[in-house]
């Protein structure tokens, strides 16, 4: 019998000796590989106890052998070899399982190696747990208000290598170990619904009608001096606790738009502002915004799932752009941008693709040798920098597990990070849970220091409630 099978997304591996090619995602991102940017996705469960530590590494353990695709580790070759490929294992090579020395500023320090310590892709899983217990802190990390003594609570930090993994997944794990710490059955997890699809999706441009090739806005660098920005390494982070949006009224049975426009307009919002404040262009700006069409039960196929598409955040008007990054964004040039927002990503949900597009599938064909389809593709990815879109936003929506650790309590909190390598430098990740919206902003440090960011979560606080204070009733032109 063969050592290889399919690709893993929806068949069901062999419990271990099996071999899955790369798929297109996982070799993009394996050629692409920086040390000075490691390819880290983070993942934070906040419970409101104390979790039992034996218990907790067999829930772990039991979670992997449910999904015996995360059960895999990068196959050693050499460079003229034609295929990437992960070996199922069957049982992880090792504990994943840590936790972290009690004490002030605990949840930071695992923070900050959740950034720069990525899992290692010759070790089954490409994943590690880390568990850590705090006190007096709230769920972003910052001191309590009062400062006095404050019930015991922990936080689990999952952090998994993006070559091999991305957050659905990573959440997914989580939520089978909370079932089989817990004790409850699966409850079953409704599939994402699309819209039928109602026209072609738009393209780079955004159904704006304008130039498919212009070059989206970067977001401008801070005022460091630019040796010190090019001396930088790694990624910056900062979690910012939010009331999930209003929802829009309904209009015949469909809302005018979602949380996720609201989202995606907040944060072009967030970057023209800036970019004024910094004396840069404020647009255009385009957006990548990955859809997941997955199932979320236990079925669901591991691994990189998601297929990325680019908004185009341009205004049908290019008269709104000076009403938008006013001091205080005209509602009804909100309005127009939500709508215009929202029928491009009800598009660009429904329409099917590659995950990278034809151009990764193309470069990541077999008909060259791993070497030689390395360097193409990282040359490629220099080519097409000025091309990059502006940010990468990233919305789980409301999270869709109950993530109940029995006597622990039930998650209060989840928040989750993407990658923000360069030219792009820019995430946004948002999930929400109880009322509540998390939104992690996560940075280049080549691009934005701490107090930049600062600023920047800032700014995306204030977009977000201008797109909040609006109705669809604003809708009045620009004269």
């Amino acid at each position: 019998m063969s050592p290889w099978t399919t690709a893993g997304r929806g068949t069901a591996p062999p419990p271990g000796g099996g071999r899955i090619p790369f798929p297109t995602a996982d070799e993009v991102s394996r050629h692409c590989l920086s040390d000075d940017e490691p390819e880290t996705v983070h993942i934070e469960v906040h419970l409101p106890g104390r979790l039992d530590p034996a218990r907790l590494r067999t829930a772990f353990r039991r979670a992997l052998l449910t999904h015996p695709r995360v059960l895999m580790r990068e196959v050693p070759g050499r460079r003229h070899r034609q295929t990437l490929a992960w070996e199922l294992t069957g049982e992880p090579d090792g504990d994943p399982v840590s936790f972290a020395e009690r004490g002030p500023g605990a949840l930071a320090r695992a923070r900050a190696r959740a950034l720069t310590e990525c899992p290692l892709l010759t070790l089954s899983p490409p994943m590690r747990l880390e568990v850590v217990e705090v006190s007096g802190e709230t769920a972003a990390g910052e001191p309590s208000v009062d400062g006095g003594p404050s019930r015991t609570r922990t936080v689990l930090l999952l952090t998994t290598h993006h070559t091999a993994l991305d957050a659905p997944s990573g959440l997914r794990v989580l939520a089978t170990t909370a079932e089989q710490y817990g004790g409850a059955a699966a409850a079953p997890v409704p599939a994402p619904v699309r819209p039928g699809r109602a026209g072609p999706a738009p393209g780079a441009a955004g159904g704006t009608g304008r130039a498919v090739c212009a070059r989206p806005v970067r977001v401008a660098p801070d005022s460091r001096p630019e040796p010190v920005r090019a001396g930088a390494v790694g990624n910056g982070m900062l979690h910012v606790e939010l009331p999930v949006p209003r929802r829009a009224a309904r209009t015949g049975g469909t809302p005018p738009w979602t949380v996720n426009d609201q989202l995606l307009v907040a944060v072009s919002l967030m970057v023209g502002r800036w970019n004024v404040s910094r004396g840069r262009p404020a647009g255009p700006v385009r957006i990548t915004m990955p859809v997941d069409d997955r199932p979320r039960g236990r079925e669901m196929p591991m691994g990189n799932g998601t297929r990325l598409v680019e908004v185009g955040m341009t205004s049908e008007d290019p008269r709104d752009t000076d009403l938008l990054l006013g001091e205080r964004p005209d509602p009804a040039a909100v309005v127009r941008l939500l709508r215009t927002t929202a029928g491009r990503t009800r598009a660009l949900k429904s329409s099917r693709g590659a995950p990278l597009g034809a151009g990764a599938s193309l470069l990541t064909a077999r008909l060259l040798p791993v070497g030689i389809r390395g360097a193409l593709t990282r040359g490629a990815r220099r080519a097409a920098a000025p091309w990059t879109s502006t940010a990468l936003v990233t919305n789980i929506g409301r999270v869709p597990y109950a993530l109940d650790f029995g006597d622990a309590g039930r998650a209060t909190a989840v928040w989750f990070s993407a990658p923000a390598r360069m030219p792009r430098g820019l995430s946004v990740a948002a999930a929400s849970t109880g009322g509540r919206l998390h939104v992690t902003l996560r940075w280049s440090r080549a691009l934005l220091g701490d107090a930049a960011g600062a600023h920047l979560a800032d700014l995306f606080g204030q977009s977000l409630s201008a797109t909040s204070e609006v109705t669809p009733s604003h809708h009045t032109r620009p004269s």
